[in-house]
């Protein structure tokens, strides 16, 4: 009963082109369309219904870890429709499920309205490429595509460390070999450790979440290869400051210089749901150039924003600028670009303008030099 079951939800979720599908205790089925949750009409479940739920897909090793660690996370195929990402937990003592949808198809750079300059990046041959933003901004998505780019067109060595794989990627032009925390090797720092005997070029680590990684991935940078990472950071000033913040106090001027001289680009974004329906990216692009790696390293980051305003002509731009266009588009709408904006008082204020028939043509977030100003 409970294979069919989870069967026909998966189906469901496919065919209406959800995101997400939430299983728990007192609720029926809840799936997640363009950014609002809509619960499905079938049974609310019972403690019984979500355990079944749970043992039709989930693979014994990873029901042991979730009797000992209270959780699990886990990838998993479904037929030719496309693959699913499954958080497994306990909540008051009962089990609950988010499988997220990852679809087969890789989009392309235009798609998903990825800065062109991004294209140059990619051939570049080492350096560090950061995507940073909130879970389920579609980090994994651009990076994916990113990847897909290269593989396709340049004859590269890739290795990936990811937990867990999501896009699975064939070989194109490139070589690409992708590996499973957990199932594949123990951690990311164990991985990024090996990494460097295996001739790679392009190293993509799914995700920078702790001193030892990042310094492994930052020496990878160093060494000659490209480094992709994703983050849980919003905006690129706030990215290298949360970076250079998780060393020791006598290693950051050291983390200071190496990010100056290795950081390619950060890619901040966030996903807000489209008018009339679908998702649309909003991102915060900053290329490190000569001006922007000084303030790296002469500690002067609250500066960033004001120097990513400036370097237009290098694909640069604010989150709330790509908003705001968003909005002026008839995109987004007005909640949800100051929800997801960095200044979202300073959104409201130039919103109401605008409704007013005022020019907000010089309305801009606050930027640091405004702040050194008012010092």
């Amino acid at each position: 009963m409970a294979t069919i079951h989870i069967d026909r939800l998966l189906e469901t979720v496919i065919k209406q082109g959800s995101s997400d599908l939430h299983i728990t205790v007192g609720r029926p089925p809840v799936i997640r369309l363009h950014g609002h949750m809509r619960a499905l009409e079938t049974k609310t479940l019972t403690p019984e219904d979500t355990v079944a739920l749970m043992k039709s897909v989930t693979p014994e090793r990873n029901q042991q870890e979730l009797q000992e660690d209270g959780s699990t996370d886990y990838g998993f195929a479904f037929g030719d429709a496309g693959r699913f990402r499954v958080a497994v937990f306990k909540q008051k003592g009962n089990v609950a499920m988010v499988l997220r949808l990852i679809p087969n198809r890789l989009l392309t750079f235009d798609e998903i309205g990825l800065p062109g300059i991004c294209r140059g990046l990619c051939r570049r041959p080492r350096g560090l490429f950061l995507v940073t933003g909130p879970t389920g901004s579609g980090k994994t998505t651009t990076i994916a595509t990113m990847i897909d780019y290269i593989n396709a067109n340049l004859d590269r060595h890739i290795v990936t460390m990811e937990d867990p794989i999501e896009y699975y990627h064939n070989h194109k032009k490139s070589v690409i070999n992708q590996r499973e925390i957990g199932v594949d090797v123990p951690s990311f720092a164990e991985s990024l450790r090996r990494v460097l005997r295996q001739d790679p070029d392009i190293i993509l680590v799914g995700e920078f979440r702790d001193l030892e990684t990042i310094e492994a991935g930052v020496r990878a940078a160093e060494t000659g290869h490209l480094v992709f990472a994703t983050l849980h950071t919003t905006g690129c000033q706030g990215t290298i400051t949360r970076m250079i913040d998780a060393f020791p106090q006598q290693q950051q001027e050291q983390i200071r210089v190496q990010l100056s001289t290795n950081l390619l680009a950060t890619l901040s974004q966030a996903l807000l749901p489209r008018i009339p329906k679908g998702m649309v990216a909003a991102y915060e692009f900053m290329v490190t150039t000569p001006a922007i790696a000084n303030l790296i390293r002469e500690n002067k980051t609250y500066r960033i924003d004001s120097a990513i305003q400036t370097g237009k002509k290098y694909g640069m731009q604010l989150l709330d600028d790509h908003l705001w266009s968003l909005y002026e588009a008839g995109t987004v709408s007005a909640e949800d670009c100051i929800d997801r904006s960095r200044h979202p008082s300073n959104m409201q204020d130039k919103i109401d303008a605008h409704r007013q028939g005022m020019d907000v043509t010089d309305m801009g977030p606050p930027t640091s030099d405004d702040d050194d100003k008012k010092k």
